[in-house]
């Protein structure tokens, strides 16, 4: 059982997830798109959007920072263990809630703008549902690892150190030897939440999300687009006349 739940299925949710974009990058480029709803509402978009990205942008580096860097390299560059508790608790959280807050105004617009909530496709709601509740089981175990006297397990707080054993599997199934039975001893807040971002990675192709792929690079070193616009003023144009009528250029 622990070899199906943390090392078949999470490679079948990753060959989705690279498969499915290769097929939607092939097959569905006018889908390959947010589907952008700025035109039917901003005021909310305003506010949603930027905390909703950026939350998610920090997210993402501490994960990198928690899963991929060993505690050995923060050990040998003098980051205490209090030192680095401290940042994952405060910017983890801070960046948590951000990603929280910006997530549920932007699902509040989608739902009372009438425009907006007609162009949610099902695959959007599963993926908002998934995504929330990813989210939630990341907050939970930030404050279960770290709050005093809360545990995953029931235990103390510092009963479980996922440096020592999630993040270690993690490495080793991005170099594709992992050892299950890590995993199968992690808190079951933890894999939970790994479950979760699993399912939501095998939905990612299929959804609005594929836009992450798509940053506009093109953009800083595409050339300049000249807008020239005709000149009606009296006077102006080829010479001192003023330009003529359709109808009088015959």
């Amino acid at each position: 059982m622990n070899t199906l739940l943390w090392v078949v299925f999470p490679y079948i949710c990753l060959t989705i997830f690279v498969v499915g974009h290769l097929w939607r990058y092939k097959y569905d480029k006018f889908g390959w798109t947010t589907r952008s709803s700025q035109l039917y509402e901003d005021r909310l978009l305003r506010w949603g959007s930027p905390m909703f990205h950026f939350g998610i942008l920090f997210v993402v580096m501490g994960h990198i920072m928690g899963l991929l860097v060993p505690k050995s390299w923060t050990d040998a560059v003098g980051i205490s263990q209090s030192v680095y508790h401290f940042l994952a608790l405060s910017v983890g959280l801070l960046a948590g809630f951000l990603t929280l807050v910006g997530m549920a105004i932007l699902i509040y617009r989608r739902r009372t703008t009438g425009p907006v909530f007609s162009a949610t496709t099902p695959m959007d709601k599963v993926m908002y549902a998934f995504l929330v509740v990813v989210i939630l089981l990341g907050l939970a175990n930030t404050l279960g690892w770290h709050a005093p006297g809360i545990n995953n397990l029931g235990g103390p707080a510092e009963h479980y150190n996922y440096r020592e054993g999630v993040s270690i599997w993690y490495r080793q199934f991005l170099t594709f030897h992992p050892d299950a039975d890590l995993m199968a001893a992690a808190p079951l807040g933890f894999q939970l939440h790994t479950l979760v971002a699993c399912i939501l990675f095998a939905l990612w192709p299929f959804t609005r999300l594929v836009h992450v792929f798509s940053a506009p690079l093109g953009y800083v070193t595409r050339p300049y687009i000249v807008y020239r616009s005709r000149d009606r003023r009296p006077g102006a144009g080829v010479g001192s006349r003023a330009p003529q009528r359709g109808w009088e250029k015959v």
